[in-house]
């Protein structure tokens, strides 16, 4: 099962990379645009907002991804606690995300998902 949660880990954390590069270096782009729901003049007014939580997505994919080496190169107790630091905190923001914005459910389950699983996985394996 640790194998199954460093997977959905390695998920989650690619999936934060893409939303990285929507938030960070598309944010203006129609295709972005139409993802997030934004108008062009909405989207040029939060470009500077998006940048930025681009990047908390870009560095919760690198703790999580630093944790999965680190478990992989044998480090398992401090490999298991930045794996649970990065996806922990992609769960709990997923979860702010539908508490604060219902209407955004879609968006919240996406982010949340990878994960809520990666988290459940990786503590029944260490948990064994």
């Amino acid at each position: 099962m640790i194998t199954a949660g460093l997977i959905l880990a390695a998920l989650a954390a690619l999936l934060h990379v893409y939303i990285f590069v929507m938030e960070s270096l598309t944010w203006t782009s129609p295709r972005t645009r139409a993802t997030f729901g934004t108008t062009a003049d909405e989207a040029q007014t939060t470009k500077a907002l998006a940048f930025n939580q681009g990047f908390y997505n870009l560095f919760l994919a690198i703790v999580a991804t630093v944790g999965i080496v680190a478990v992989a190169s044998g480090h398992t107790a401090v490999g298991a606690a930045l794996v649970f630091a990065g996806i922990g905190s992609m769960a709990a923001a997923a979860l702010v995300l539908l508490l604060s914005s219902p209407e955004r459910a879609r968006a919240a389950i996406t982010q949340g998902t990878l994960p809520v699983l990666g988290i459940a996985a990786l503590l029944i394996g260490l948990l064994r």
